[in-house]
C-alpha cells in the first residue's frame, strides 16, 4: 500500500511538472551535466527517504513522528516527481552508467556509508534494522537516520546551487536546503525529548 501511494505521488508530480514546463528559456542540459546528475541522484536519494518514512509510520503510534514522516514522504515524493519529469522533458535517461555524485566531483562529497549509494543514505542493514524496531526505539533510529539523510541531501542541493544551470531546478534545490534544514532542527528537538541526539 505504501509503495502504491508513493508511486501515485511521484507520477502526479512528474505529470504536473511535465505539463507545465519550466518556461525559463534555459538551454536543455546534456546527459552529463550537473542538472541531469542532480536530478538523477536526488531522485534516488529522495526515494529512500520516502521508504524510510513509510517504514517508521508503521512502527510507532507517536503522532508527532507519524506526522513528520507523512510530511517527508509527501514532500520528497512530489519533488522526486519533478526531478524525473525534468529528465523526461529534457529527453535524458533516468539512469546513468556514471557513479553517483560524479556531477559534483566525488572528492567534494562526504563519504557514503558502507552499502549506501550517496552521502547521508542509510545502508541496507540500517533500513532492515529500522523495520525490526518498534515504539521509541524506532522513533529514535528513524530520527537519527533521517537527520543524516537530510544533511547529505542538503550537501547535494548546495552542489546544484553551485553547479546547475537551469533556474527552476536551482530554485527547487534552494527549497530543499531550507526545508530540510528546518526539519533537521525539528528532529534535533524530537531526539532531545527522547533522551537521544543525532549520530556523529
Amino acid at each position: 500500500m505504501a509503495g502504491t501511494a508513493a508511486a501515485v505521488l511521484v507520477a502526479a508530480g512528474a505529470l504536473t511538472y511535465a505539463a507545465a514546463g519550466d518556461g525559463s528559456g534555459d538551454p536543455v542540459p546534456g546527459a552529463d551535466s550537473a542538472d541531469a546528475g542532480f536530478a538523477r541522484d536526488m531522485s534516488v536519494h529522495h526515494q529512500q527517504a520516502v521508504e524510510m518514512a513509510y517504514v517508521v509510520r508503521d512502527r510507532t503510534d507517536d503522532e508527532d513522528v507519524r506526522r513528520l514522516a507523512y510530511d517527508i514522504a509527501q514532500t520528497q515524493a512530489n519533488q522526486r516527481g519533478m526531478l524525473l519529469g525534468w529528465l523526461d522533458l529534457w529527453d535524458l535517461p533516468k539512469v546513468s552508467a556514471d557513479a553517483p555524485m560524479t556531477w559534483m566531483g566525488m572528492g567534494d562529497a562526504p563519504s557514503a556509508g558502507e552499502g549506501s549509494l550517496m552521502p547521508g543514505m542509510a545502508t541496507d542493514a540500517e533500513m532492515k534494522k529500522l523495520g525490526t524496531l518498534n515504539g521509541e526505539k524506532a522513533e529514535v533510529f528513524f530520527l537519527q537516520l533521517m537527520t543524516a539523510h537530510h544533511k547529505g541531501g542538503i550537501h547535494m542541493a548546495e552542489g546544484c546551487l553551485d553547479k546547475c544551470a537551469v533556474g527552476v531546478e536551482k530554485r527547487l534545490a534552494r527549497t530543499m536546503v531550507n526545508g530540510q534544514q528546518a526539519e533537521i532542527d525539528l528532529m534535533a528537538d524530537m531526539l532531545r525529548e527522547r533522551g537521544a541526539k543525532p549520530r556523529a
